[in-house]
C-alpha cells in the first residue's frame, strides 16, 4: 500500500492509499514512501489546512475500515465545517446511538483531521482525541479553525 508522510505542527503524519482511496492517517513517519496522485493531493490539502488556507472540506476519496455503525458516524462527521463543532449528543440524535457510542466511534476514526472527529465535543467539556497529543492536539486543531475551549474543560 502506498504511503506518504508529511511534517505538520502536530508532528509527522502518514497517509495510506489503498485502491485509490485514503484508508488511514497515522501519527508518525511511515517506513515506505510512495507518491500517488491521490496522496500528493491529500498532502497538499493537509499542508494548506495547517497554513490556514483551507476553506472547503476534504473531498478526496476515503475508505475507512470499520463497523457499519462507525462508518455511519464518520459519514456524519465529514460535513461538519471548519470552525464549527457538534456535540456527541447532537451527532447521536442525527446518526443514531448514544453520546458514548458516538465518542467511541469517533475515537476509532482511522482518518483523523480529514474526517474531522476533532470537531466533536461534549456538552460541557472538550472530550477526548485519538491523536498522539490527545486533547492538546484537539485544542490545536480547533484553535487553528478559530474555536477555543477553556483549559480546564
Amino acid at each position: 500500500m502506498p504511503q506518504l508522510s508529511i511534517h505538520s505542527p502536530l508532528g509527522s503524519l502518514t497517509l495510506t492509499d489503498e485502491g485509490g482511496a485514503i484508508i488511514a492517517l497515522d501519527w508518525g513517519w511511515g517506513r515506505d514512501q510512495e507518491e500517488t496522485p491521490l496522496l500528493i493531493n491529500a498532502r497538499r490539502w493537509i499542508e494548506e489546512y495547517f497554513d490556514g488556507e483551507v476553506t472547503t472540506r476534504f473531498d478526496l476519496p476515503v475508505s475507512p475500515m470499520g463497523t457499519p455503525y462507525q462508518k455511519r458516524i464518520w459519514s456524519a462527521l465529514a460535513p461538519i465545517p471548519a470552525g464549527s463543532v457538534r456535540t456527541y449528543g447532537e451527532l447521536a440524535a442525527e446518526a443514531g446511538g448514544s453520546p458514548r457510542s458516538v465518542g467511541l466511534a469517533a475515537g476509532a476514526n482511522p482518518i483523523p483531521i480529514l474526517i474531522p472527529c476533532h470537531r466533536l465535543v461534549g456538552k460541557s467539556q472538550i472530550g477526548g482525541y485519538s491523536g498522539d497529543g490527545g486533547v492538546d492536539d484537539k485544542r490545536f486543531l480547533l484553535a487553528l479553525e478559530g474555536v477555543s475551549y477553556p483549559e480546564n474543560s
